[in-house]
């Protein structure tokens, strides 16, 4: 499913035109994306949540080479399936 498939499917169940449907979903993804900028995280009960976790700089291998090189620290979001998500897929 992609982004206009999903924006077809929630007009469809809530019974709004596909342009509200699409305003619901931006504003979805601005809204967690500043409460991940903001360091945050965003908790839905039953889906899953959203965080930033930290990843360290590392040595790695270029493979095409061998060289080593330094890989950046850098933040990352993750994605944690709730109970009822990971109930639902199984």
């Amino acid at each position: 499913m992609n982004k206009s498939d999903l924006i077809d499917a929630m007009a469809a169940d809530a019974g709004i035109s596909k342009v509200a449907a699409k305003a619901c979903l931006e504003s979805f993804t601005g809204n967690v994306t500043s409460a991940l900028k903001g360091g945050g995280k965003v908790a839905l009960v039953g889906f899953g949540t959203f965080s930033v976790s930290n990843r360290a700089a590392r040595t790695g291998r270029n493979p095409q080479t061998g060289k080593t090189i330094q890989i950046a620290a850098k933040n990352v979001a993750k994605f944690k399936a709730g109970a009822g998500l990971s109930d639902a897929v199984n």
